[in-house]
């Protein structure tokens, strides 16, 4: 069970991190990328933060998450500046990719598919 220090502190972290992240793809001269912050996931003793990140296009997800985590040191410190006056100390950030969207789209796909597997199962159960 979250408390309600942690909520607001996530809430906070998510906004400020996504604003951070374009901030710092642009300044790196990559186009054609869709980022966002899609969870902030915080610590009973906000040391620690968990941050989910959506790439769009998936293919570019993996180098563009090596690019983040080269650059946590730089997204700490910025973000640091901006809540200076909010939270004492800065959590230790850890980056995942948040890889829902693609796992929806594979299932999507999968269901549209002349072979749903899900189809042929039932299928299969009722003409024996």
């Amino acid at each position: 069970m979250k408390s309600d220090r942690q909520k607001k502190v996530s809430v906070v972290l998510q906004k400020d991190l996504s604003a951070i992240i374009q901030q710092n793809l642009r300044n790196s001269s990559i186009t054609n990328v869709v980022v966002s912050v899609t969870k902030v996931s915080i610590s009973p003793d906000l040391t620690h933060a968990k941050v989910y990140v959506s790439v769009f296009p998936f293919a570019k997800s993996n180098s563009i998450l090596k690019l983040i985590v080269s650059n946590k040191n730089k997204i700490k410190k910025t973000l640091g500046k901006l809540l200076r006056d909010q939270l004492r100390r800065i959590p230790d950030i850890i980056f995942f990719i948040d890889d829902s969207l693609d796992h929806i789209e594979k299932i999507d796909v999968a269901l549209r598919n002349k072979s749903n597997p899900i189809k042929n199962e039932v299928y299969k159960k009722n003409k024996k």
